[in-house]
């Protein structure tokens, strides 16, 4: 009967260790609350003060950006060159897009001002047969609650001359037939195009605005090629030593046989 009191006496004060650890618990959560909520004010203010900082810079590259064009449009077929070497987007180009890129004189990515609200990419082309436009337009405006919106220039083609739709060489008044898509359809798809809200369509104006139009020269001199092609040659090789490995292995495991 002694026994069973002490055990029944014991039970509250097990009750108070396990109310005093889950209230020491909920405290340290609570604290710790207050200190992610202090760095995520901290981070908030380093993101405002970078932005500042690019703000800043973006205006003092403009015109830098301004000089840069104008030597790019005495070099003939540059902004194509730079295009054909990218290992992206050299294949967004169909053959009839290179014969257009030819009339491209020069290409500009701006941020909005803000910075965080998006970019317009602009190409400018001399007057050329193919539509009428001097420059084609792509923004790209991204929204506090994460969506984005997209327009795009309106190409006005000149007659028999939509490279989306096949070109008339005056064969027979017939239109070729065009099996491979173009890069001016880019212009044209927005955010109410299925293709662009999986991602795809933003993944190039990020391409161009991120990689190629920081240095283009890059590309225009095939370096980005050239490692490329190092680093294939590394695989190649790594691919080898391991088939060399393997066939070591079995015929050491044939010998002990």
């Amino acid at each position: 009967m002694v026994e069973k009191g002490k055990k029944s006496k014991a039970q509250p004060v097990e009750d108070d260790v396990s109310d005093h650890i889950d209230g020491e618990l909920v405290l340290s959560i609570e604290k710790l609350q207050e200190i992610q909520d202090e760095l995520e004010k901290v981070n908030e203010e380093a993101s405002d003060k970078v932005l500042e900082v690019e703000q800043k810079y973006n205006e003092i590259r403009r015109p830098v950006y301004g000089r840069r064009n104008e030597i790019i449009q005495t070099i003939p077929d540059f902004w194509l060159t730079a295009f054909l070497s990218h290992p992206a987007l050299c294949d967004l180009l169909s053959e009839e897009d290179q014969k257009i890129f030819k009339y491209l004189h020069s290409l500009d990515v701006e941020d909005s001002k803000d910075i965080k609200s998006g970019y317009t990419i602009t190409f400018n082309f001399n007057t050329n047969p193919y539509f009428e436009d001097a420059k084609l337009i792509k923004t790209l405006t991204f929204s506090d609650d994460g969506s984005t919106k997209v327009t795009g220039t309106t190409i006005k083609w000149k007659e028999g001359m939509d490279v989306s739709n096949g070109i008339n060489h005056g064969k027979e008044g017939k239109k070729r037939p065009f099996s491979e898509g173009s890069f001016f359809t880019w212009f044209s798809e927005t955010d109410q195009q299925k293709d662009f809200t999986e991602g795809l369509q933003d993944e190039v104006a990020e391409i161009i605005k991120e990689d190629l139009w920081p240095n283009p020269l890059k590309y225009f001199n095939n370096e980005a090629e050239g490692d490329f092609d190092e680093d294939d040659d590394d695989d190649e090789n790594e691919d080898d030593e391991g088939e060399s490995e393997d066939s070591s292995d079995e015929e050491g495991d044939e010998d002990d046989s």
